[in-house]
């Protein structure tokens, strides 16, 4: 902090004091640049590298006249080397570097001893012209220099970024200057930088994927009387005007649902949602969701729909479908879909005592299965649950590749539609994919009387102990009273697909903030 000033901060302090002294504004309103320093290179590099004498002073020659023989640019210092009356440096705009050379004899006293005054880390604007060195470096003769602002704290290792992943996420500006100027990277890692680029493309397009299919996107309530739509627990506000407590949004399904009662056939939202969950690898209390509900079509629908966005992002954002992720190829190309029950039997670690499949929804089968793993439970759960903890200690570990998991118990599904020949089991799917579920999904539950006896047993797990369990929503029973047609809908965690198409192996390396105790907390 400033206030734990050192050595080197008080020197920047100290140049400050000096630039004021100078007559330059301590910290500029505004620059007008002509290029960024990216455009520069995209539209210049070309003529970089080695030359020559002679092919070097006719590529001089052309570069000098370019931009009618003046540009301006701005960015960061990263590099500073002082050679006599002469000096080299890099400037960044947080994507590309560009090397600026400057002397005495062009710029005049002043300005030279503005840039005596200069740190690395300071922010700066010049005029000049394109040149290459003898060394083959595109770069900028400098002609005017203007100070913008000065980095009062010293700039971390430009060689080898932000290794303290803790700094990374608390303080990400810092790894951001960081990751941008770092020159060993691992082959194939992405910067920083990149990660959240190519973020803000895998929303880009999504967006475009379901616009050109005929959805609407919408926006829908973050906070709410009621935390419905999932089984999380949530975090509670007062709303002071109203005098009510409010809830923020675990999930927006329920929503959703009303305006497909409404009349809307196709609705998305890409939404933040909050719940007052654990920290983990996976796990952020505030995440990013994909939902999108469709009418007049059921799960497996979305299976198919959802293998077409996944590839197509995986076309898009890592141009192949086998994409690396930590240990793994990833083959987009080969999707497989199987029961809860019959992926259980797959993984099952001993042919001794491993159950059959009619078992596995029979209490005493269940219990010796459980048994057979060790597995601790509370024996209050019902059978589906019980199920659903066998899945979770048996199956999951070895989801890496795309796996669709289908029929749910009822018990685990309280929004879903039964399946019509066998009503212990619902119409839902997971997506998993490198052991994380990725995904959602179910033919939605339209029966308004049925609706209402699922919430009524959520209610009563709720009063056993079960805080995570769904509150009644009497105004969503109403909304299905009106009447809602045949409709599938689905969850995606963006932050999990981020992490898989980005080669992440920690959910906070794909949030720009990640949340973290206080630092006063460690």
């Amino acid at each position: 902090m400033l206030d734990q000033d050192n050595d080197q901060i008080q020197q920047r302090k100290q140049h400050l004091a000096e630039i004021a002294g100078m007559g330059h504004p301590a910290y500029t309103n505004r620059y007008d640049r002509t290029h960024t320093i990216t455009r520069i290179i995209e539209e210049y590099s070309g003529h970089a590298g080695r030359k020559e004498e002679a092919d070097l002073e006719r590529s001089n020659t052309e570069l000098k006249a370019a931009e009618g023989g003046e540009l301006r640019i701005a960015g960061r210092i990263m590099t500073m080397r002082l050679m006599g009356k002469a000096a080299f440096a890099h400037l960044t705009d947080g994507l590309n570097q560009i090397q600026v050379y400057i002397r005495k004899n062009d710029l005049g006293d002043e300005a030279w001893a503005l840039y005596q005054r200069l740190d690395l880390g300071d922010w700066i604007g010049v005029t000049g012209y394109l040149f290459i060195t003898k060394t083959g470096e595109l770069s900028v003769h400098v002609t005017k220099l203007q100070f913008l602002a000065k980095a009062l704290l010293p700039m971390p290792d430009k060689y080898h970024g932000v290794q303290d992943k803790e700094l990374r996420y608390r303080q990400r500006y810092v790894d951001l200057i960081a990751s941008g100027a770092a020159h060993e990277r691992l082959e194939g890692e992405l910067t920083t930088r990149q990660v959240f680029e190519k973020r803000a493309q895998i929303v880009r397009e999504i967006r475009r994927f379901f616009d050109d299919r005929g959805y609407i996107e919408v926006e829908t309530p973050m906070l709410s009387p009621l935390a419905t739509g999932a089984a999380a627990r949530p975090f509670v506000t007062h709303h002071n005007a109203l005098d009510i407590d409010l809830y923020a949004r675990i999930a927006p399904e329920l929503y959703l649902k009303r305006l497909i009662v409404g009349g809307f056939e196709k609705v998305y939202e890409l939404n933040r949602n909050f719940r007052n969950e654990g920290l983990s690898i996976r796990h952020n209390p505030e995440f990013t969701m994909l939902e999108w509900y469709q009418a007049y079509s059921d799960y497996n629908d979305l299976m198919d729909l959802t293998e077409e966005l996944i590839k197509l992002l995986a076309d898009k954002v890592c141009g192949s479908r086998e994409v690396p992720y930590q240990d793994h190829i990833l083959d987009f190309n080969k999707w497989q879909r199987m029961t809860m029950r019959e992926a259980v039997l797959k993984y099952w670690p001993d042919d001794s005592t491993m159950p059959t499949i009619e078992g596995l929804m029979v209490r005493s089968e269940l219990e010796n299965a459980a048994a057979a793993l060790d597995l601790t439970y509370d024996p209050r759960i019902n059978d589906g649950q019980l199920l659903g903890e066998i899945f979770e200690r048996v199956v999951e570990p070895h989801l890496i590749h795309p796996t669709f998991i289908t029929e749910f118990p009822t018990e685990l599904s309280p929004l879903s539609k039964q399946k019509a020949d066998d009503p212990r089991f619902v119409e839902r799917f997971e997506l998993y994919i490198a052991n994380m579920e990725i995904a959602n999904a179910f033919s939605e539950l339209n029966d308004p009387a049925e609706q209402l006896r699922r919430f009524e047993e959520q209610v009563n797990q709720r009063e056993r102990g079960d805080d995570e369990a769904m509150v009644m929503d009497d105004d969503y029973i109403r909304a299905l009273s009106y009447g809602m047609p045949p409709t599938g809908g689905e969850g995606v965690g963006i932050d999990r697909l981020v992490m898989i198409l980005t080669n992440q192996r920690s959910i906070r390396d794909v949030l720009l903030f990640p949340h973290m105790r206080p630092e006063s907390a460690k």
